[in-house]
């Protein structure tokens, strides 16, 4: 199979991921402006974000009936109302109105990140051949653009307002690429007299979850770290999250590679290893470029850990149960997702950024132990 006829087949889900990925970097990057548009501390920052995963997860929860209802315009409606969710940030300058437009952002997210993962495990079904790793690269790289584009922006003066609104529109022209002439994702609804899911769905997705609280904890609060932290221009501080997620981006191709090779529990432990030591590096660094190598290896071991977990959970259930414990897996993972950036906003405000980092370190030695109990169950 070559390249382009993977591009091809993954082209939809593959479109969500980037606008996704695109609308977060741009967030993150954006961080320090929002703070001083909010004139708020960091802790109440991250208290204030708490509205996104409470959002997200209830969407979640929502979404495989959204999907049988959407039918095959249930990634595009999904991923529209996402892009257009990240309009509303930039134009709130007070705390409560700012909380209300993340509630939509985490809900625009929450239901795309369910649709678009069950599609790409739908795809990998119907083709016999992995996609997740390629599509959470796509993430990756729209997730450097954003970042980098904003880097750029934000050089330039413009206002939180304006940033956002010029990359939710970019988004927006990406998402139009994920419809299908049959985008139907079978499998959403529960069969009648169908048994529960079982601990596979809720073990790989904790795994993700650890995965993806560290990975979008680093991505949020790595600009404020260089630039707080360590001193650093703007244009410094959003090249920690472009970095990281460049980085995670070649590495999930590479990874797209190792899936063929490399046992799922080595790819996991290895992965949480590799990202631990990054991320105490970020810990403790002195200067930016210290940093930058911290993110860097961080982003090479993080990179493989959620798509692998996602095929996993994908291969050890049922054909037919398949699309909901994608579904479910994805629930209790991207609440990781979430709640990382407020957690560590939290902790920052108690301990400082390099604390909160060596907790995000910490977190990761659970994957191994995770990925031995998920091995256990098939």
């Amino acid at each position: 199979m070559t390249a382009l006829t993977t591009l091809i087949r993954a082209r939809a889900p593959l479109a969500a991921f980037g606008a996704m990925g695109v609308l977060w970097g741009t967030f993150a990057a954006d961080v320090p402006d929002i703070q001083k548009m909010l004139d708020v501390p960091a802790q109440q920052l991250g208290l204030l974000l708490f509205a996104t995963p409470m959002a997200a997860v209830t969407a979640m929860i929502f979404a495989p009936r959204f999907g049988v209802v959407a039918g095959r315009l249930a990634l595009p409606i999904a991923s529209m109302m996402m892009c257009f969710a990240f309009l509303l940030p930039g134009h709130v300058a007070t705390p409560i109105l700012f909380a209300a437009s993340m509630l939509a952002c985490g809900a625009g997210t929450g239901l795309t990140d369910v649709v678009m993962n069950a599609r790409v495990a739908a795809l990998e079904q119907k083709h016999a051949a992995p996609l997740m790793n390629l599509c959470h690269a796509g993430y990756s790289f729209g997730l450097a653009f954003g970042a980098i584009a904003t880097g750029a922006l934000r050089s330039m003066g413009l206002p939180p307002s304006g940033v956002l609104g010029i990359m939710a529109v970019f988004a927006a022209a990406i998402a139009g690429l994920t419809f299908e002439a049959d985008g139907r994702i079978s499998g959403l609804a529960r069969p009648k007299g169908q048994a529960h899911l079982g601990w596979v769905p809720i073990v790989g997705g904790a795994i993700v979850m650890i995965a993806f609280m560290t990975e979008n904890a680093a991505e949020n609060w790595s600009a404020l770290h260089i630039e707080h932290t360590l001193g650093g221009s703007p244009s410094a501080g959003a090249m920690g999250p472009a970095i990281m997620a460049i980085t995670m981006g070649v590495a999930r191709l590479f990874g797209q590679g190792l899936a063929h090779r490399m046992a799922p529990r080595v790819m996991l432990t290895g992965g949480a290893v590799i990202s631990a030591i990054g991320v105490s590096i970020a810990a403790v660094s002195t200067t930016p470029n210290m940093a930058y190598a911290g993110f860097i290896i961080m982003g090479i071991g993080s990179s493989v850990i959620a798509p692998t977990a996602f095929s996993l959970v994908g291969q050890l259930v049922e054909p037919t149960a398949q699309a909901r414990a994608i579904a479910r897996a994805t629930l209790f993972g991207y609440f990781g997702y979430f709640i990382g950036p407020p957690s560590i906003g939290f902790l920052a405000g108690m301990f400082g950024l390099r604390a909160a980092f060596v907790f995000a370190a910490v977190l990761l030695c659970a994957v191994p132990f995770l990925a031995a109990s998920i091995m256990r169950r098939r």
